[in-house]
This record gives structure tokens, sequence and C-alpha cells, in this order.
């Protein structure tokens, strides 16, 4: 069983967090102080750390800068409410092992935090940041329905090919299982997946992840790291909102495409890669090359077949289905008995629009699940903009 600390000063954070990961078999420690922190860590084994960026009294990257000076091999993760990439960036050379945006996905906490403990169990120092852990096992459940099963009749042709493919739909419509699900039909399947969000990195932090950095490359750069392109040998690399990585990055990754070989920051060393290309966006990268925006012959090495994933709107009876299946995993949880929703919470849940899609629609099942009182999720503990639009749904 592995040990994770917890510092913050937000109580309920705290016990919803340990609720969770108690669930998944961690041990937990809670702290909400510098000084409480160290003190557990210096009368237990912790195996990894979450902390608050913006603490009250305290701020978490002191805390970090000195968790790092008395522990330097133990992986910290901040967690942060603010997408702000110069503060990821300074917290990622203070020693961080990432960082997790509010409001958490509990699924992507568990994800991360068990890449972070075997990598750096493997190398015995800080892993590289923000580059997933391989497939390894189903995160995700795949819809009976026709428009889902339309796209797995396109993923069966092109998976056992050394395609590229580009994914495109709306944030949260499930790209990245879509992605691993090519990977996992492909000759590649017992190698890495290797999962990149583009959407709100610096160039300079683009360039370390997806290439790696040699020791000393740039400031806080104190040992060499292996970048995504690496990490992903053999097997598959998927890069999500591809459309915002910068022209220069965009550049380097046309090199890469077309010759096969990466280059660390820093490094004079091409490096042969064996892997295959899978990239999502949520606009047509078409259109952003003829605006200027997105690189055309880099457009084309990607398109050699595209999926379009459907926003969750126009898949009714996906709603139905996965608003079952987030209930029946929620209740496993938070050990709850949440037998379904009354027609009015249903019709609700039917007629809104969705702009987060399935991520969004998770994250309102498992709040329902944990705030519902009775049997069934009532559209009285839905949000008030559900009722807002039922109503404006329906006739005078």
């Amino acid at each position: 069983m592995k040990n994770i600390l917890i510092i913050d000063d937000d109580k309920d954070l705290r016990f919803l967090l340990k609720r969770h990961l108690n669930t998944r078999g961690f041990q937990c420690y809670e702290a909400s102080t510098q000084e409480s922190s160290f003190e557990i860590l210096d009368t237990n084994v912790i195996d990894l750390v979450l902390c608050d960026l913006n603490l009250k009294k305290e701020k978490g990257q002191d805390i970090l800068m000195s968790i790092k000076e008395r522990k330097p091999s133990l992986p910290v993760i901040i967690i942060t409410g603010y997408s702000n990439v110069r503060t990821a960036v300074e917290v990622m050379k203070h020693g961080a092992a990432d960082y997790l945006l509010k409001p958490l996905i509990p699924e992507d906490i568990v994800s991360i935090i068990h890449s972070r403990i075997q990598t750096s169990t493997e190398q015995g120092a800080e892993p590289a940041p923000t580059v997933s852990e391989p497939y390894t096992e189903e995160r995700y459940v795949l819809s009976p329905n026709d428009s889902f099963q339309a796209i797995l009749k396109q993923i069966d042709l092109v998976a056992p090919t050394d395609y590229s493919v580009i994914i495109y739909g709306e944030s949260g419509s499930g790209k990245e299982a879509f992605a691993q699900e090519i990977h996992k039909r492909s000759k590649r399947k017992a190698k890495p997946f290797v999962a990149i969000d583009c959407g709100a990195l610096s160039k300079e932090l683009s360039a370390s992840l997806l290439f790696g950095h040699e020791k000393g490359a740039f400031t806080g750069a104190l040992d060499t790291k292996k970048g995504a392109f690496e990490t992903a040998e053999g097997g598959t690399i998927f890069l999500d909102e591809i459309s915002n990585l910068s022209y220069d990055i965009q550049v380097s990754l046309l090199r890469v495409m077309q010759e096969r070989k990466t280059r660390r920051v820093g490094g004079t060393k091409d490096i042969p890669i064996d892997i295959r290309v899978i990239v999502a966006s949520n606009k047509k990268l078409w259109e952003a090359s003829k605006q200027g925006l997105f690189r055309e012959d880099l457009y084309h090495r990607f398109n050699e077949f595209s999926i379009d994933v459907l926003p969750l709107r126009e898949r009714k009876n996906d709603i139905v289905f996965y608003a079952d299946h987030f209930r029946n995993q929620s209740n496993r949880e938070l050990n709850k008995r949440v037998s379904g929703f009354t027609d009015d919470a249903m019709k609700a849940i039917l007629k809104y629009n969705w702009p987060g899609n399935l991520r969004q629609l998770k994250n309102l099942i498992k709040r329902s699940v944990l705030i519902s009182e009775s049997d069934t999720i009532g559209i009285e503990i839905l949000p008030e903009e559900f009722i807002v639009e039922l109503k404006r749904s329906e006739p005078a």
C-alpha cells in the first residue's frame, strides 16, 4: 500500500481526496500547514505528496521547495485552481513532478499518482512532468449505441496500420479514449501509450515535454530527461489540442515527423524513434492552416486518416447510457445505492446542451450521487442551469 500526504487547508477537499484515494488502495495522511506536513514526513514513509498551491497563510511553492530540499526524490504534485502557464513552469523548475488543475477529476488523479510513484521508484529521482503512464487497463467504457459503434468501425480499419490519425471533437468528448482504443487494437498495444495535453503549454515547456532536455539546457534543468517521443518508443504518442502548439514547436514537430528522429533541448545527437502519432483538436486543422495558425505541411503529415467525434448533445442515447454508467461508478466509489433518475431529472439532462460533453456529464453525476439523500437523483439537486434549460424548452 502506497502512502500519500495531502497538504491543503481546505478540510472538505482533504476529506474528499482522502475518501477517494482510500477506495483506490492508498493510505492517506492529512496536513494543513508546512509544520504539520513535516511532522508527518519525519515519522512516516511517504511515497507522494499532493500539495495545494494557494494556502491561506502559506505558499504551496515554498512548501514544495522545502520538501525537495529535505527529500529530493519524493514526487510532489501541485494542485491549483488557476491555469497559468508561468506558474506551471515555475513549480516544475522548483521540482514538482506534475500539477493538477481544479476541478479535480478523480480518475486523472489516480492515473497520475500511479505514474509518478512508478517512475520515481524506477528512476530513484523526480520523474519527467506531464507524460502520462502507458496504457495498461480499461479507464473508459464503450457505448453500444450506433454513433459510437460507427467510430469503432473506423478504428478497426485504421488500427492495424501505422497511419497518423487526427481525431476531431469538442473538449471532453472522449478523444483520448478513442486514441487509446486505436492503440489497444494495434500491433503496438504491448508498448507505451503516452498522452500529452498541448492545450496550455508554453514554448519552453512544450519543447522539454515533447523532445526532452539535457542537463543544464535551461535554468532548472538539473538532470537529463527523456521527452514524450522517446518515452513512447515502439508505441503510440497522443497529442491533444495540437493546434495550440507554438509555430516554433510545430517546426520541430514537422522535422520529427519527416525524419523520425528527435533531439533533446540542448542536445546535439539525433535519436531515432519508432512510434505512431495520433493528434486531436477541437478546431479543424485545415481551416487553421488556411488562417496561418497551423502549418499546412504539418497538417498533411498528420492527415493520413481522420475521425470526427460528435458532441454529446447530438448523441441522446449516449447521454442515457453514460449517465447510468457514471451513476453506477459513483455508487461504488462513494459506497451509495442511488438506483436511478426521476423522469424530470432525466428530461432535464437530455435537454441540456453539454458544452463540456462527457467530462461535464461525469462530474455532474458524481456530484449528484454524492449529495443525493434518496435512492434516486431528482431535478431539485441538479444545478440551476439544468432547470432553466428545461423550462425554456417546454411549451408555454
